[in-house]
């Protein structure tokens, strides 16, 4: 008798996409990776570097340098087994049913 173990949700992976980026898709990876809209990375890289002088914003080449491409045959946004989550669909044609009160007495 053999074992064979079921299969797994592929793990997260901190990647620079292909498809969504701006100019080397590092705030898109970091989006991605952190289920986050890439513009709000954006926004906060912006005004890290606002208020930190331009220090923070040297980050942005290190993780450039560091975060590997994302392989062309990658799935695109969302992820599929994000965007496998159990969701109940709208039926189509039907209302809630009104609220009941309690009768007059």
């Amino acid at each position: 008798m053999t074992y064979t173990a079921p299969p797994r949700p592929p793990y997260k992976q901190l990647c620079r996409p292909v498809t969504d980026r701006m100019i080397a898709g590092v705030a898109s990876g970091l989006g991605r990776y952190f289920a986050v809209d890439p513009t709000l990375v954006r926004v906060v890289f912006a005004v890290a570097g606002l208020f930190t002088g331009g220090i923070a914003l040297i980050a942005y080449p290190i993780m450039w340098f560091l975060m590997p491409e994302e392989p062309a045959d990658a799935p695109a946004w969302p992820h599929p087994a994000q965007a496998a989550s159990p969701a109940v669909p709208p039926t189509a044609g039907t209302r809630p049913a009104p609220p009941t009160y309690p009768p007059a007495g």
